[in-house]
């Protein structure tokens, strides 16, 4: 584990309560003792907990809970963690660089609706997989909800930190991120109750690289079983 960490866990509470559970008991296994704050629209049970009641479930009040565990954390790093991820042993090993996003792109993604399951990888940077200095995360939202403090922004131009484009079409300060892969991948359950659904909905292209099974989880078939409709 990175030393000096604390887990950040921000959760809408849209998610059914018992794969919430699967992904939850996953994450603590492998993060041992670290600190979790968690950020929720609900009271839960796992570790310091903040509720900041019904916000609604929206991709800036993603940013907002982020945020909010952010200040609250007093170690250097922080990792994010979201209720919809399975995260493999070695994800929160890596050590980011100094003024640095860092992203892991060993991603595999799981599509619920697909007939044919599979996981898909697309290695992409998203919040989920971000660990970084804890200041430079507050630095960088700090500065963009002042710029906007209503939020009134496209959420597609928000998106994650450290991408430049994006970045200059806010008008903020373009910061720097860096990729890393995991030996093992993280696995992410893409359903109708994802946020990202509502944009593109079965729509959603699987792209080339595609596996039906991984080191340490096992055959696709196994781990979408603890995926449970709500």
């Amino acid at each position: 584990m990175i030393p000096d960490l604390t887990i950040i866990y921000y959760t809408a509470n849209r998610m059914n309560d018992e794969f919430v559970a699967n992904t939850r008991n996953q994450l603590l296994k492998v993060i041992d003792d670290t600190p979790i704050i968690s950020v929720s629209q609900k009271p839960i049970n796992l570790g310091q907990n903040i509720c900041v009641g019904d916000i609604g479930y929206e991709s800036i009040n993603i940013y907002k809970q982020a945020l909010i565990g952010a200040k609250e954390a007093k170690t250097r790093y922080i990792a994010m963690a979201e209720d919809d991820v399975l995260y493999s042993p070695d994800h929160f090993i890596h050590i980011p660089k100094d003024k640095s996003f860092s992203y892991n792109l060993n991603v595999g993604t799981i599509y619920t609706w697909n007939k044919e399951a599979c996981f898909i990888f697309k290695h992409r940077q998203v919040l989920h997989s971000l660990i970084c200095e804890r200041e430079y995360f507050i630095d960088a939202m700090e500065e963009r909800f002042s710029k906007f403090p209503d939020a009134v922004i496209k959420p597609d131009c928000w998106t994650e930190p450290g991408k430049g484009a994006y970045e200059k079409k806010l008008g903020v300060t373009v910061r720097w991120s860096e990729r890393f892969m995991s030996e093992i991948a993280n696995i992410v359950f893409c359903s109708p109750q994802h946020l990202g659904f509502r944009f593109q909905g079965f729509r959603r292209k699987l792209g080339v690289d595609r596996k039906k099974e991984l080191p340490y989880w096992g055959k696709v078939e196994d781990i979408i079983k603890l995926y449970k409709n709500p």
